[in-house]
Order: structure tokens, then C-alpha cells, then sequence
């Protein structure tokens, strides 16, 4: 079994020494620092943690796994456009350095690789993969127009929510997990096991995600804390501090949303504040320890050896800042 670190390095030699074309200079640069950015690399990580319970030979679905971590990339690229992110990994977006356009191009050019990546699976298992992918790319759109139309909607309620999050984080956790278990010849129920597991740890690794930018280190988290209270962001957390609030506390909390001129930090400060009145802070560990949980009932039922699961196991339980 291969360690995480080794796993990660695994990948990042792959995106190093990848030999796509390089020109025009304008169209590939930006793809070469957003893939030089590194990151976590989970998504191409859990893939080949779910083929090593099985096989060995991790190195042969390298391909596949990188155009997983392509595919995510270029969902990144598009995604900071439309919320106009300046800041990724702590690096200037791609339409901050360059400018918009490049970041549509650029991105489109980066979802063409993914697929050649992904086409390079064994024939065997090639239609099932693809099968998977084309559903989950087609997710991942719906659950950003879910994201897109909560903007403008003040009845969004925790169930839209959790929906959106499935489609817009969860599934391609649960692709990586899935297609991982597909081409190491895992059987039809532990691979949908392994999707399942995937659903519900992507659920808690986002509602951490909402958590950590009202509460997290902005060294840490790689982004400007308090961005989603600054935008008025429908998470889990303003959905529940509204439907929680007291009238005084809705008051103040609809003036912060509807104010247009204001100072950030103070925002930031004051609608913290009355998550931290309400209850919401602990409410939402609660949610996510609950999917967690979830998770970790549902790997229990794999059908592989506890030892060959144990990597896995570690690795969810270090990205949730929990222990197993």
C-alpha cells in the first residue's frame, strides 16, 4: 500500500513531466499555473487510494487520475470567473493574472485534456469510466446553476442546499473513489459503496469548507476568510442563522445583507458575531461530524481487508481534522 505523500508526489511527477502541447503560449500558460498550484490533489489521491485496495500497480491509472485533477481545475477556473475570486492556494486567480477570456479558453482547453486523460483507462473498464464521468460532469454543472440561482432567491432552504453541495463537491469525491474501485476490478457493490462513502464525506468536507471561512487561518485555508458573509453566499450557515434568529438578530442580520456600503472587516465581524449567538458554529460541526459518521459507517461495509482500508481511512480522517 502507497502512503499518502507518496500518492501525491505520484501525481504531481505525472503533472510535471506532462507533455501537452504548449502553444500558443497564451492559451497553455495559465494551464500550467493553475496545475502548478498544486494543492491537495484529493480528488486524483482518493481515486488511487480506492484502485490500491485492490491492485498495486497504482502507476498504471495515472493517467485517469490526472485528468480527474484536470477536470477539477478547469471547474476552478470557471468557478473564481463567475464569483469573481481574486485569490486560489493563496495565488492570484487566472482572470486576475490574465484577464476573463483567457480564463474561458484556457479553462475549455483544460476540460479537452481531462478527457484525453481519461480515455487512456484500459479498454475494459473504459465505457463504465466514462459513463461515470459524463454523469458527473453533468452534475457538477446543475449543482453551479443551483449555486448561481441561490443568489438572488431569500427562501433557500437546508435541504436545496445539501442537494447543491451533493452536485457541485460531493460527486466528484465520490467519481474519484468510484472509477478508483472500477479499474482496480473491485466488485459492482463495494465500487457503489465506495461512491456512496464518497457522497457523504464530500457533504462534510464542504459544510467544513463554509466553516472554515467564517472560522478557519486564512494562511491556512489558502483564501480570504470571511468571503462568503462579504457576498451574502447561501451556505449552511446563513441558511440556519436566518431561520434561528430571534427579531432582533434577523434584523441585523437582513441589514448586513442588504447594506451596500460598509466596511468588509466590520461585516465580517458583525454577522460572525451573531453566528456565534446563535448557535451556529457549533451546529454546524454537529452537521459535519454527522456526515462524517456517515462515512465511516458506510466504509466499514467494504469488502476489502481493514488493513487495505486503513489508508484510506486516515487520509478522510486528516482532511476533516478528525481523528479514527
Amino acid at each position: 500500500m502507497f502512503t499518502t505523500k507518496e500518492l501525491q508526489e505520484k501525481v504531481n511527477r505525472y503533472i510535471a513531466n506532462w507533455s501537452y502541447s504548449h502553444r500558443p503560449k497564451g492559451l497553455y500558460a495559465p494551464i500550467e499555473y493553475v496545475l502548478s498550484l498544486g494543492g491537495k490533489r484529493l480528488r486524483p489521491v482518493l481515486m488511487l487510494m480506492a484502485y490500491n485496495m485492490y491492485k498495486e500497480d497504482v502507476d498504471a491509472i495515472l493517467p485517469s487520475a490526472v485528468g480527474l485533477e484536470t477536470y477539477h481545475n478547469y471547474t476552478l477556473l470557471h468557478d473564481d470567473l463567475m464569483d469573481r475570486a481574486d485569490m486560489r492556494r493563496n495565488k492570484p486567480t487566472v482572470h486576475k493574472v490574465w484577464n476573463d477570456n483567457t480564463a474561458i479558453l484556457s479553462g475549455d482547453t483544460m476540460l479537452v485534456l481531462a478527457y484525453q486523460q481519461m480515455t487512456q483507462s484500459d479498454s475494459a473498464h473504459l465505457k463504465e469510466v466514462l459513463d461515470i464521468f459524463n454523469k458527473t460532469a453533468l452534475e457538477i454543472g446543475e449543482g453551479q446553476q443551483y449555486d448561481m440561482e441561490f443568489e438572488t432567491r431569500d427562501d433557500v432552504t437546508e435541504d436545496e442546499y445539501i442537494e447543491m453541495i451533493r452536485l457541485k463537491t460531493s460527486v466528484l469525491l465520490a467519481a474519484s473513489l468510484q472509477i478508483g474501485a472500477v479499474l482496480g476490478n473491485a466488485s459492482a457493490e463495494d465500487a457503489s459503496r465506495l461512491y456512496d462513502y464518497g457522497i457523504q464525506l464530500g457533504l462534510a468536507f464542504q459544510l467544513q469548507d463554509d466553516y472554515l471561512d467564517v472560522y478557519g487561518d486564512e494562511a491556512q485555508f489558502g483564501k480570504k476568510i470571511g468571503g462568503d458573509i462579504l457576498c451574502n453566499k447561501k451556505t449552511y450557515m446563513l441558511i440556519n442563522a436566518m431561520l434561528r434568529a430571534d427579531e432582533q438578530q434577523s434584523a441585523e442580520l437582513r441589514h448586513w445583507i442588504e447594506a451596500h456600503d460598509y466596511v468588509p472587516t466590520e461585516k465580517i465581524r458583525a454577522v460572525t458575531a451573531l453566528y456565534d449567538a446563535i448557535g451556529i458554529r457549533e451546529l454546524c460541526d454537529k452537521k459535519i461530524a454527522h456526515y462524517f459518521d456517515c462515512a465511516e459507517r458506510i466504509l466499514a461495509q467494504v469488502q476489502v481487508d481493514e488493513g487495505r482500508k486503513k489508508m484510506l481511512r486516515e487520509y478522510a480522517a486528516s482532511l476533516m481534522h478528525r481523528t479514527v
